[in-house]
């Protein structure tokens, strides 16, 4: 495949606040709101956090409380439904969209974790999660889906990592080497403790892999809802920490646990540049074989 030429993105990154909607239409109601907002604020791709639509969840089911298995089993069955909202909203934006993920039965018949990126004519390809977290594996039910891919954009080609998968270098190392220069990480964490997890390490994929990384969580308390009920963290852009970028690293960043959006430009030619003029090249010296298994050693 020949890789598309790589343009300038305005990046937007919702900090999505979990809400009560009563149905799919007032779920794609409120995806209008934010996207008129992204669009205005001159956004080319805009990004939602992993399971945003699952606030949906309850009122799917119809329970009183909240109830993992009748949610889950309520947000699969309406899964092509609200897919047809997700990819209606991006065609009324006229944006780019990736409208975080959601679970979805796949053709080996287990549920999977899949992130839509969607086009502004509402055309649309899935990057499903591999790794999943003990809530997803052991209380839910979710099996891990396909490898990573990479997606062709008018920016360039592209990663997803969803949430936990940005923990395992591997995964965001095999998008870089099949040509992504920005990977999206749409994340939801319900402790501090998770976000950070998230945080560090989307940083260090930036810095090992020169590219730019971009992470944005769900905020916001949801009682009624058994997979939403706690919300913490906030949006950020992550490049390599060399010339040319912010000491730190962090190019953008939203306020903790506010329902905002977070905007970035990004330029890939600053990635070509920092790969062949840095004070160092992480992205060419990833070691290229393994190391085999260390010796056991003792002080002499």
């Amino acid at each position: 495949m020949t890789a598309p030429p790589m343009a300038p993105l305005r990046l937007a990154l919702l900090q999505y606040p979990v809400e009560r909607p009563d149905s799919i239409a007032a779920f794609g109601a409120k995806l209008d709101r934010w996207l008129a907002e992204a669009k205005a604020g001159g956004a080319g791709l805009a990004v939602l956090p992993e399971y945003a639509c699952v606030e949906l969840g309850a009122a799917l089911a119809g329970t009183g409380t909240a109830d993992e298995a009748a949610e889950l089993a309520a947000m699969v069955e309406a899964a092509p439904a609200i897919l047809d909202a997700m990819r209606a909203a991006a065609r009324r934006a006229g944006l780019w969209l990736l409208p975080g993920t959601l679970p979805m039965r796949g053709a080996d018949g287990a549920i999977h974790n899949r992130a839509p990126l969607i086009d502004a004519e509402g055309r649309m390809a899935l990057q499903d999660k591999h790794a999943m977290t003990r809530f997803e594996r052991e209380r839910w039910g979710v099996s891990a889906g396909a490898g990573p891919a990479v997606f062709a954009t008018p920016w360039g080609l592209i990663g997803i990592s969803i949430c936990y998968d940005v923990e395992f270098p591997k995964h965001v190392r095999a998008q870089v080497e099949a040509g992504a220069w920005l990977v999206l990480v749409p994340s939801c964490t319900d402790t501090l403790h998770g976000f950070n997890r998230v945080r560090a390490t989307a940083a260090a994929r930036a810095v090992e892999n020169q590219c730019f990384i971009a992470i944005t969580p769900t905020v916001g308390t949801a009682p009624w809802s058994a997979a939403l009920d706690e919300n913490r963290g906030h949006a950020a852009v992550f490049g390599p920490i060399d010339r040319g970028f912010p000491e730190d690293g962090v190019l953008a960043r939203g306020a903790l646990d506010m329902p905002q959006w977070v905007f970035c430009d990004l330029d890939p030619a600053r990635i070509v540049t920092v790969r062949k003029e840095g004070a160092v090249f992480n992205h060419r010296d990833w070691p290229k074989r393994s190391f085999g298994r260390p010796a056991v050693t003792a002080p002499a």
